[in-house]
């Protein structure tokens, strides 16, 4: 009865991890395919364009509780989070021909609001390559509570 129960046990323990598995490569191949269609900008193409104070939304569709990592500032910015962009985003951007870069810590939501922008008939929508992070990493600003952070690598 043990031996048959330690069976069960491992039974269900291996499918369960086959299935989590699976969750991730789809979720690989969903964030692949968000982030294709959409495209990425990289930091550097971002900075540039809000240095040269061209028109660029700049989105932060992280949740609230997040936000407190700090932002990317920019003349037009805003925060929707990811479960309120199709609800908000009509009443924050009109012009569906904007240039919209979406971002969250590392890039994998902003590439599903992007996809979903450009759903919605965004034209110009696209993700920040590497999110946040990438931003922070290149030693861009960002925006905290606190004022303005740059991330500096220390020399050996």
């Amino acid at each position: 009865m043990k031996k048959e129960f330690l069976n069960i046990v491992t039974i269900l323990a291996l499918t369960s991890t086959s299935a989590l598995m699976a969750g991730f490569a789809n979720t690989d191949k969903l964030l692949a395919s968000a982030k294709k269609e959409a495209g990425e900008m990289n930091p550097i193409a971002l900075k540039i364009l809000i240095d040269k104070e061209e028109p660029v939304i700049v989105l932060d569709i992280r949740e609230s509780e997040q936000r407190s990592e700090g932002e990317i500032y920019a003349d037009e910015s805003y925060a929707i989070t990811r479960g309120n962009l199709e609800f908000v985003i009509g009443n924050k951007v009109k012009d569906k021909n904007a240039i919209i870069v979406t971002y969250c810590r590392s890039g994998g939501r902003g590439a599903l609001a992007a996809q979903q922008l450009q759903h919605l008939g965004y034209k110009n929508a696209t993700n920040l390559k590497g999110g946040l992070k990438a931003w922070a990493r290149s030693g861009y600003p960002v925006e905290t509570g606190l004022g303005t952070v740059i991330i500096t690598k220390e020399e050996e």
